[in-house]
């Protein structure tokens, strides 16, 4: 599903209205319909204690005129609040304000000094429609339409949102100072970004979205880069087995992981790697550590490095490396491998050599951070897969720097440096090296423990040794990695679940996704 920004949604509806013909008005009508569809559909028992429509003076309060008069219509109380003059209204929410009047529509002027009116038609009601602020907000909400929201959030009745709501920065999803706290926000269109990450997701409730008859040419000239990602798209992507197949058919991944007190990490990456179907595995890691991995990982091979008593990964040279890569698929790097020369002699020889997919995780990130001007000139653009933290030491500012833009800290990380990123967190945000982004809705709290970044990393790296494309597999593994950790925490709960549940979950996960139908 297309996600957008202010700006593209303003430019889609302005070619829509000015180069493909269609009015402003009906646009507004096509709005009001749906606003009011879904307002039957979900409230019809609030309803009937009667609507009121709290209004601005621009094309939002437009919108909430003509819910107003088909809500009448269908034989709904319903009046209306103007946090306005009549004058001051936009010509097409004017024309529609009048339409509803014609229909003896109730409307009253709420002014700076009239709060407690607007308490007092809020109490007569059962349920209230945002329709004060739209998605050209920028700046903080001050004055009456700040103390129209407050009102509005305490007066414990419904309160359906007319695309976004009022109060909330469309693009990145924060509270200009006051937000309207919505039970359902009927975007219209297409969702607004602010609305599907967070912590827009707090204050948009249920969210739907109506298609008001965006002309389709001006979707593609505006051409949005970003998608939210849905189950229906993502079961395509499930890989499907001939019979006639071997486990050469689905790929050989190297997995560099592992050092003393660190082996956990190694572990759950090949683990995962197995269970999202890699035909074979092999884990470089220390020699001394060898024991500790053959014992537990059953089914993946060892490729024991350096000395006896080598605790990390050592600096390896030029015939090492092509021995190790040599028929090879896909190459994880990073989990629990330290910081060290070592590493970063390693990073910077992949980086200019490696002609395989692969993915840097974890110690791989950090050891990345220190040879960060190299990553542009990759041979192979590989795939990050950083949290909040790793991502603020990737583009040297601090963790609430990327935390208050995750989506625009992702997109220009992976275009800037030619990478694809994968920044986890709640609604993970996936960018790849050409500019698109896509967000990820699955997932649950129960997941912040440690070992999931390292299963996550596991997934990826066997996905792209099996063929997929980077955009694909990522799209795919941070899909199915909070699909399955729903699965687990529905029927085991939140608390409590950790990474080898993910793990164990993965085949059954892979064929419940798979069987999803729309």
């Amino acid at each position: 599903m297309l996600v957008v920004t202010a700006e593209q949604m303003r430019e889609m509806d302005r070619l829509t209205i000015q180069e493909y013909g269609v009015p402003s008005l009906t646009l507004m009508e096509r709005a009001g319909e749906g606003i009011a569809k879904a307002i039957l559909e979900r409230f019809s028992k609030a309803a009937k204690k009667g609507v009121l429509v709290v209004a601005g003076k621009g094309n939002n309060g437009g919108d909430g005129f003509v819910v107003a008069r088909l809500l009448k219509q269908k034989r709904i109380a319903c009046e209306v609040a103007l946090l306005a003059r009549r004058d001051e209204l936009t010509p097409d929410a004017a024309h529609n304000l009048r339409a509803f009047l014609k229909r003896k529509g109730k409307v009253v002027e709420i002014g700076a000094d009239g709060l407690e009116l607007l308490g007092q038609r809020m109490s007569r009601n059962g349920l209230l429609v945002d329709a004060i602020l739209g998605t050209g907000v920028k700046s903080e909400v001050r004055g009456l339409y700040a103390e129209a929201v407050t009102l509005m959030n305490a007066s414990g009745l419904p309160i359906v949102a007319v695309d976004i709501p009022s109060g909330l920065d469309t693009d990145r999803g924060f509270p200009l100072g006051v937000s309207i706290q919505a039970e359902m926000t009927v975007a219209l269109g297409y969702p607004k970004l602010g609305e599907v990450i967070y912590p827009g997701l707090s204050y948009v409730g249920e969210l739907a979205v109506s298609d008001i008859g965006i002309d389709h040419r001006a979707v593609q000239k505006v051409a949005p880069k970003t998608e939210l990602l849905d189950g229906e798209t993502i079961r395509w992507l499930v890989p499907r087995r001939d019979p006639d197949t071997h486990k050469g058919t689905y790929g050989h991944l190297l997995v560099m992981a592992g050092s003393r007190g660190k082996t956990g990490a190694a572990i759950l990456a090949c683990r995962a790697a197995m269970r999202m179907g890699a035909g074979l595995v092999t884990l470089a890691a220390p020699r001394s550590l060898n024991d500790i991995f053959a014992g537990s990982l059953v089914e993946v091979m060892t490729e024991p490095l350096g000395g006896k008593e080598t605790e990390e990964l050592e600096t390896l040279s030029d015939e090492e490396w092509r021995r190790l890569l040599e028929r090879k698929d896909a190459l994880l790097l990073g989990p629990g491998i330290g910081v060290n020369d070592a590493n970063r002699s390693a990073m910077r020889w992949l980086l200019r050599n490696l002609a395989l997919p692969w993915v840097i995780d974890a110690d791989g990130l950090n050891n990345l951070t220190l040879e960060i001007d190299r990553l542009r000139h990759a041979k192979t653009p590989p795939v990050l897969t950083p949290h909040p933290g790793e991502m603020a030491r990737l583009i040297g500012k601090d963790t609430a720097a990327v935390n208050k833009d995750r989506v625009g800290a992702a997109q220009f990380f992976a275009v800037e440096h030619r990478c694809h990123v994968v920044l986890k967190g709640a609604r993970t945000v996936i960018a790849t090296a050409d500019g698109r982004v896509f967000i990820n809705p699955t997932g649950n709290p129960g997941m912040a423990s440690g070992g999931m970044g390292d299963v996550l990393a596991g997934m990826l790296a066997a996905l792209l040794g099996q063929g997929f494309s980077p955009q694909d597999a990522m799209n795919l593994g941070v899909y199915l990695h909070g699909f399955v950790g729903d699965q687990v925490a529905a029927a085991k709960g939140a608390i409590g679940l950790i990474a080898s549940d993910i793990i164990e979950g993965l085949p059954a996960g892979i064929r419940r996704l798979s069987a999803t139908t729309p």
